[in-house]
């Protein structure tokens, strides 16, 4: 469950920094901070369950490559096959921290 929490995290991560971006209204300020309030939140419950270093390095580089996706498909940021291989580097290194986290090592059995 502590992974789906950091999914969620990075998942929200992507629209608050497009409110931050993008945000002209009260309304949509309003999104963007429920949004980075939800987004600690999920960060918060994995770390009771997960190494907050494994955390956080997860959480911001799912994130940052969700978010450098969503330039280009939605904002029209233009592409360069460059940004896939560092893209596709970030992932590695994500995949790379999960599957080098010991499980355990926190109560609740590292989740």
């Amino acid at each position: 469950m502590a992974w789906l929490y950091v999914l969620f995290a990075a998942i929200i991560e992507v629209f608050w920094v497009v409110g931050l971006t993008h945000s002209d209204s009260v309304l949509e300020w309003t999104g963007t901070v429920i949004a980075i309030i939800l987004s600690f939140y999920f960060i918060i419950k994995a770390c009771e369950h997960l190494p907050s270093g494994t955390v956080y390095a997860v959480f911001t580089g799912s994130g940052a490559a969700a978010i450098v996706l969503v330039d280009i498909l939605v904002f029209g940021e233009p592409f360069a096959p460059v940004k896939l291989i560092f893209i596709g580097l970030i992932l590695v290194g994500v995949a790379g921290i999960k599957l080098t986290d010991e499980p355990g090592k926190r109560e609740g059995g590292g989740q």
